[in-house]
């Protein structure tokens, strides 16, 4: 494995990164996606990265659309927008470019890429949450139409979506082979869109259930054959698992920075707290679990883009960065002291942002389970 990066990769991180400071540096935002800033990153290209160029994306493979997410995260403070730029990427667009055919792509691609619209996936469930495909959203063959019914829970980007990738049961007796992916347009009749939940972090990232009652949809909003959405959903968080976590790794990168800057200006006992071991010592911890969730990070990705069976290293990546993104908040806390547990400080939110990852995608108890069975327990 290359741990260097060619010039046009390097040149495109600065770029990022500084665009992300320059336009997305600003204080958190109210529980609403800012449609402004959402152009903003369709114009750069941040939300069609791994889409083909031929519909306004970049083109990029999962180890490139990582590099590029964590200049975001570095360069972004407000982790829920940056949550929603990746949810839309990983979890609508990547599963339309891949499961989706050529009309749908000409329907739905540019818009998703280049900001007009905002995407969102819904398959969670009340009773489908770790146990992904133990949906009750039914879709039932009518002509040439489906009718979708079911409530969908926890759908981010929900209250702002123009587009929804939603996963249904055709044929309940098939079990995970007989969900079918549908994508299903803001404003069809029987869709409905739920209040925005309150939320411990990620705030400026809507989220909301969405109800299907009788919603009729056309058959070329079928994403794929019918029975392949498992197919599909698993592709999808291949991608999730893989790229978004980059994000964080940029934002405990910023975290670090900004940490150690304060222990170099924070006196007491007449020196700076840096000096202090107990302080130092916590502070090269939030080093070391940085550049250890970087390099699982970016080999899952550097496997996935070879085809090689990257499943137990995207999972081992997953965890390593959720549960470092949880410590290394902490010790950000504890080193602030005080100023740390006020919301002024903006130190405590990267904490509120960071609970969550250990949940979305895919539990921590999810991917310990998934690196067991292979390693053949």
């Amino acid at each position: 494995m290359d741990f260097g990066w060619a010039d046009e990769d390097t040149q495109l991180h600065d770029r990022a990164l500084r665009f992300a400071r320059e336009n997305l540096d600003s204080p958190e935002s109210t529980h609403t996606l800012s449609r402004e800033l959402w152009r903003r990153c369709g114009e750069f290209g941040f939300l069609g990265l791994s889409a083909p160029t031929s519909h306004g994306g970049l083109g990029l493979g999962a180890l490139g659309t990582a590099h590029v997410l964590e200049a975001l995260g570095r360069g972004c403070p407000d982790m829920g927008f940056v949550f929603s730029v990746c949810a839309h990427l990983l979890a609508c667009v990547m599963p339309i470019v891949e499961a989706g055919a050529g009309a749908q792509h000409d329907r739905f691609l540019r818009k998703l890429v280049n900001g007009d619209w905002v995407g969102a996936n819904a398959i969670t469930e009340a009773e489908a949450g770790s146990d992904a495909f133990a949906l009750k959203t039914r879709a039932v063959r009518d002509g040439s139409d489906y009718v979708l019914d079911g409530v969908k829970s926890y759908v981010t980007n929900g209250p702002a979506a123009d587009v929804f990738l939603v996963y249904a049961t055709t044929n309940p007796s098939h079990g995970y082979m007989g969900i079918t992916a549908f994508v299903v347009e803001r404003g069809t009749p029987g869709l409905t869109v739920g209040k925005p939940f309150e939320k411990i972090g990620l705030h400026s990232a809507p989220m909301s259930q969405i109800y299907l009652e009788a919603c009729r949809v056309p058959e070329s909003s079928r994403l794929g054959d019918e029975g392949a959405g498992a197919a599909t959903f698993k592709g999808s968080m291949a991608w999730e698992r893989a790229c978004l976590f980059a994000a964080y790794v940029g934002s405990m990168d910023r975290q670090l920075e900004q940490t150690v800057l304060f222990a170099k200006s924070r006196r007491q006992f007449g020196r700076p707290i840096g000096k202090q071991q107990a302080v130092s010592h916590r502070i090269a911890g939030m080093s070391e679990r940085l550049e250890a969730s970087r390099l699982l990070l970016y080999r899952a990705c550097w496997m996935k883009d070879r085809g090689q069976d990257a499943t137990s290293a995207i999972a081992l990546a997953k965890l390593a960065v959720s549960e470092a993104a949880v410590q290394s908040s902490l010790d950000a806390i504890q080193v602030h002291g005080g100023l740390g547990v006020t919301v002024e400080g903006r130190v405590e939110q990267a904490l509120r942002d960071a609970v969550p990852s250990t949940l979305f995608s895919g539990t921590s108890e999810i991917q310990r389970e998934i690196v067991a069975r292979g390693l053949g327990l």
